[in-house]
């Protein structure tokens, strides 16, 4: 049995598409949501994701009321690459990215000592072509991965600088949620992250976590970081320029290494979003269509698209994995 709650149909999952399931049409999405809360909860456990077709979501209310009924808990945003919008209580507009550029895989908020254990996503707006949210196995990517430099990462983790200026992504304070800078280094100081202010007031961070983690429920092992995402060598290659150019090599806004420091090689960078590509399962947003994702085990991305898109995104139920190192350890 799957649960207790009433039974759902048997979510599709064909090749190359995620497990889809269909709500029947005209009712109202939060009651069916949490009526059938802990069957769509087993069938994330289950297959890593799904995504539910004609829910009817249209608006941000919508999307809120659907989202408390499925979560323990919402949880606002800390240590964003890019502002979002708030849309309503817990619920939040996508990162904004151009369009006509990939977002690649990645788990989200996963530079942090605490994590979204769950996402939800919500669409309101399908666009014309493109925009897909995709998704991967994080397990299977794992395995695909060669073995020694699943090694290496294990040993040393990932490390993520980050360099906050005006400019380019969210500012320190609108990631940190403060203009404080006492609050801020005391905030940095609990989630072991090495602070260095800068003579132009911008903010130099950087932070060491784990690349594999076990899951928290199955106990899986799982490939875990944004090694590639958040690399300069996943960039397209003008903006990369563009960016080495303006601000130079130690300065980018963000950039990935191994955790003892080594560079991370355009070569690495490349085998780990081959190894994603080859993993990945895509299914086209349909206006109202709500997507559960188990944050831990699988890996999302936003393809380019053309035309309006309006994706919403929840972030639910915090979880801790266990430190690469105790706290404060490194980087001091």
């Amino acid at each position: 049995m799957l649960s207790s709650s009433p039974a759902l149909p048997a979510p599709v999952a064909e090749r190359g598409r995620p497990a889809v399931l269909s709500a029947p049409p005209g009712g109202e999405p939060a009651r069916w949501a949490g009526t059938h809360r802990d069957a769509l909860r087993a069938v994330v456990a289950e297959h890593g994701a799904v995504l539910v077709r004609g829910l009817g979501l249209r608006t941000a209310d919508d999307v809120a009321a659907t989202f408390r009924a499925l979560s323990d808990a919402l949880v606002e945003e800390r240590e964003a690459f890019a502002p979002r919008e708030v849309r309503a209580p817990g619920v939040h507009s996508a990162t904004p990215w151009p369009a006509n550029q990939p977002m690649c895989m990645h788990h989200e908020l996963s530079y942090r000592l605490e994590v979204p254990g769950l996402l939800l996503f919500a669409c309101l707006v399908a666009p014309a072509e493109g925009g897909a949210t995709a998704l991967a196995d994080g397990s299977a990517v794992l395995a695909a991965l060669p073995a020694e430099l699943v090694d290496r990462f294990d040993r040393e983790g990932w490390l993520l600088t980050r360099t906050y200026t005006e400019d380019i992504g969210a500012s320190w304070a609108e990631a940190f949620g403060t203009d404080d800078r006492g609050a801020v280094e005391r905030y940095c100081r609990a989630e072991d992250i090495a602070v260095e202010w800068l003579p132009d007031g911008g903010l130099r961070t950087r932070q060491r976590r784990r690349a594999v983690v076990p899951h928290p429920v199955t106990g899986r092992r799982c490939w875990f970081n944004q090694v590639a995402f958040l690399n300069e060598w996943t960039l397209a290659p003008e903006v990369r320029e563009y960016l080495v150019e303006e601000y130079g090599e130690d300065g980018l806004p963000f950039s990935t290494r191994f955790g003892g420091g080594d560079p991370v090689g355009e070569d690495v960078v490349a085998l780990l979003n081959e190894v994603y590509d080859a993993h990945t399962v895509r299914e086209p947003w349909q206006a109202g269509d709500l997507l559960l994702v188990d944050n831990i085990r699988t890996a999302h991305a936003r393809e380019p698209f053309s035309g309006p898109r309006e994706v919403l995104v929840g972030l639910a139920d915090p979880v801790r994995p266990a430190p690469l190192q105790p706290a404060g350890s490194w980087g001091r």
